[in-house]
């Protein structure tokens, strides 16, 4: 047990310099930057004129039925890495999960097509 807290040391090391290190930034640029928002830089910048209607609209449903199947085939690459990187280890019974598990998707994949998930008229 505790060679392996002695293997996962690098990593809380890294961690504990990460967030250190970020908090130390923040609480710099905190004290050094001058902080006197004037209306300028308050006003809005993209546009360059004031917003004339509520930004809280209603999306389409399509933008989420998008962001799904993103998700969904971001999950599936995920997959992908390890079990290609360890393929000759997990032998044919984790090759077949594997071929099942892309198979589901893959219909899935194929009934949002059908359905017209992916069109954008």
């Amino acid at each position: 047990m505790e060679a392996l807290l002695v293997e996962y040391l690098p990593i809380l090391i890294f961690l504990g310099l990460a967030v250190g290190l970020s908090a130390v930034i923040v609480i710099a640029s905190m004290i050094v930057a001058a902080q006197h928002p004037d209306a300028e830089k308050l006003s809005p910048y993209e546009c360059g004129f004031e917003p004339f209607d509520d930004a809280r609209n209603q999306f389409d449903v399509r933008f989420y039925l998008v962001a799904i199947l993103f998700i969904i085939f971001d999950l599936e690459v995920a997959f992908l890495f390890p079990w290609s990187i360890s393929l000759g280890g997990v032998g044919l019974y984790g090759f077949w999960s594997m071929m099942v598990f892309l198979g589901i998707l893959t219909i899935g994949f194929i009934y949002e097509w059908k359905k017209g998930a992916l069109e954008w008229e």
